[in-house]
């Protein structure tokens, strides 16, 4: 049965749950935690306001650095020859922000990373010593001090009358890195895929933090952790034909980490960039 769980961060038991989900599904819900809900909600309107507004295509991204704004359908998932169709903004310790979203998007920033840490925390103290063996060094070292940690936010638009055949909002994929936490979507749609190719949908209860194994964590594990499939697909009807934002923060080491005989951080993540199209 693939049963994602839903984890309270702060129970006595948290801590083996968190590693039972991870083991069996790649996912686990986290709430109960200390992030502030009134600033997810601040950073999801000020980003609204963002995306909505002529302004966005003045931060433009650098395809050097890989932050700033990615115009729609600037990416296609491994493989996938469409677009997805989606447009977003990537977060770096020092990216250029709006004014009006400076702030709080660091802080939800900041706070994202430490949780993830108390995450991976966690995956170092309950992996198996035969598979922490693989590790060129803990799990929380790796990020450690990284600059590479991304918050991406995300904008799905409202579909148009007519879309590309084979187009939707994210299509399957799995994520580059250590582990992403996801801070709920505004709106239903995210889907992860079981070992027999079902595809289950996800809760995106408001202030939940919704948390994965990246393709970093399955190639540093010998394949203990395998990288879950997900996607996110187009709403089912007119009535819910409305705009979706997601934030997602991808925890990465950093570039030096050796990750196994055939990849550092930075060699995988440049092959990764080139087969999702966001570097040439």
């Amino acid at each position: 049965m693939f049963n994602i769980q839903r984890i309270d961060f702060k129970n006595k038991n948290a801590k083996n749950d968190f590693f039972t989900s991870f083991q069996n599904t790649g996912f686990a819900v986290i709430e109960n935690h200390d992030i502030s809900f009134d600033l997810i909600d601040s950073v999801y309107s000020e980003w609204e306001k963002f995306f909505s507004s002529e302004e966005k295509i003045n931060y433009k991204f650098d395809s050097n650095t890989q932050d700033g704004f990615f115009p729609f359908r600037s990416e296609s998932a491994k493989d996938n020859p469409v677009k997805d169709l989606k447009e977003f903004f990537h977060v770096y310790p020092n990216t250029i922000l709006p004014d009006f979203a400076s702030l709080n998007t660091k802080s939800l920033y900041k706070d994202l990373v430490s949780l993830g840490n108390v995450l991976l925390n966690w995956l170092d103290e309950l992996t198996p010593a035969d598979v922490k063996n693989q590790f060129s060094e803990p799990l929380f070292n790796m990020s450690k001090g990284s600059d590479r940690n991304l918050l991406r936010i995300l904008h799905y638009p409202p579909l148009e009358s007519k879309v590309e055949d084979g187009a939707i909002r994210a299509a399957a994929h799995e994520d580059i890195n250590l582990i992403t936490l996801l801070v709920a979507g505004t709106k239903p749609g995210l889907e992860a895929q079981d070992k027999n190719g079902n595809w289950h949908e996800i809760s995106t209860d408001p202030g939940t933090i919704i948390v994965n194994i990246g393709d970093m964590l399955e190639e540093v594990s010998g394949g203990y952790y395998p990288s879950t499939t997900h996607r996110v697909v187009n709403p089912f009807s007119d009535i819910n034909n409305n705009s979706r934002y997601s934030m997602p923060l991808f925890l990465h080491p950093r570039d030096e980490v050796k990750l196994s005989n055939k990849y550092t951080a930075s060699s995988y993540l440049k092959e990764r960039l080139l087969e999702i199209g966001l570097k040439s």
